[in-house]
């Protein structure tokens, strides 16, 4: 769900920059308040681990699309919606200049689908008054799948109402909210399955891990085998599993294409969507998470007379990508956590 510049104009991308941009900032603060020692690692390990999740996508049976983890709910549940919206929000920035996964003027708007709904409508109002504090249990998973299905909802919702005020014509409203909503509430079910699985283990292995931003200072039990746990994951899944990752077009790109009858649309064409394609290609050291070609691009024709992908797609580049994505993940959503200590520290 990971929207491109082509879907939004100047105004409503620059508007939800700013929005995301204060919302950093409140969490933020937030964060300074209540940090304790075991928020900073769990904050880096989560985000490289959610990093290396979302390059795995896996089929719709009988749609022809695909979908991934949104990791904004299992971020949450774990984390505190305060640092869970700081950790998404960097698994963005990477994916983003470094991965050219989404662009930069619609950065703003990715952020805030993927974070702000788990974290502050589907966490709060859905996950706990349902899940009341258990974990592993029937009332948990249900609890997460309900709550991942809500929180995806309406960041799919929010992706057309962008483009709608983006004065998109070639995505008309109700033929896009048609195709995005039914596509994402089966990904949000598979999300929910994902999420219960991640907290359960987590809960097994070391239950004071939960809720890390809420911590009690004065716990003696390590949290060592949680994360090294979840670095290990974040090793296989981004560097050999995501070989594994369908190669059906996800929700949004699909939705595009039933709506348009193209891959992308026109979008505009001023200096600002300009500039900053070119700042992401040169920022972008691995593009679609593979190294960059040296072939010119295929004509239209020939990408259609073009042999479908490979599967498994093993390739060296996606190992890397993975493996590089999930480090500097790691160290960004690592920093802002020690930042934030310090500046904790110093109050």
């Amino acid at each position: 769900m990971h929207m491109a510049d082509a879907l939004i104009n100047p105004a409503v991308g620059g508007t939800m920059w700013i929005v995301t941009a204060g919302l950093i900032a409140y969490c933020a603060r937030k964060v300074k308040q209540t940090m304790n020692d075991k928020l900073v690692p769990m904050m880096g390990v989560l985000g490289a681990f959610i990093f290396a999740a979302m390059m795995i996508n896996f089929s719709i049976p009988g749609t022809g699309s695909s979908g991934h983890l949104g990791g904004g709910l299992i971020l949450t549940i774990l984390l505190g919606p305060y640092a869970a919206f700081l950790a998404i929000s960097s698994v963005l920035v990477v994916q983003a200049f470094f991965f050219a996964d989404g662009g930069l003027l619609a950065l703003g708007c990715n952020i805030f689908n993927l974070g702000f709904f788990p974290a502050f409508i589907a966490y709060p109002f859905i996950y706990r008054a349902i899940a009341r504090d258990e974990h592993g249990t029937l009332r948990a998973w249900i609890a997460a799948i309900v709550a991942a299905v809500v929180g995806l909802q309406l960041g799919a919702f929010g992706v057309v109402l962008e483009t709608k005020a983006s004065g998109i014509s070639e995505l008309p409203f109700g033929a896009f909210v048609l195709l995005m909503q039914p596509i994402h509430l089966a990904i949000g079910i598979v999300e929910g399955l994902a999420t219960a699985a991640v907290v359960a283990f987590v809960a097994r292995a070391r239950p004071e891990a939960l809720f890390a931003a809420r911590a009690d200072e004065e716990s003696q039990n390590s949290l060592r085998p949680v994360l090294i746990g979840l670095l290990i994951a974040t090793v296989i899944v981004g560097g050999a599993a995501s070989w594994f990752a369908s190669t059906h077009p996800d929700g949004l790109e699909w939705s595009i294409v039933k709506v348009s009858g193209k891959e992308e649309v026109s979008g505009t064409e001023d200096n600002l969507h300009k500039g900053l394609g070119r700042i992401q290609e040169k920022t972008a050291f691995l593009p679609d998470y593979g190294f960059k070609s040296t072939e010119p691009e295929a004509a239209p024709a020939e990408k259609t007379a073009a042999e479908p992908e490979p599967w498994p797609a093993i390739s060296a580049g996606t190992s890397l990508s993975g493996i590089a994505g999930g480090l500097i993940t790691l160290g960004l959503a690592g920093l802002i956590g020690f930042a934030l200590k310090a500046r904790h520290a110093g109050v």
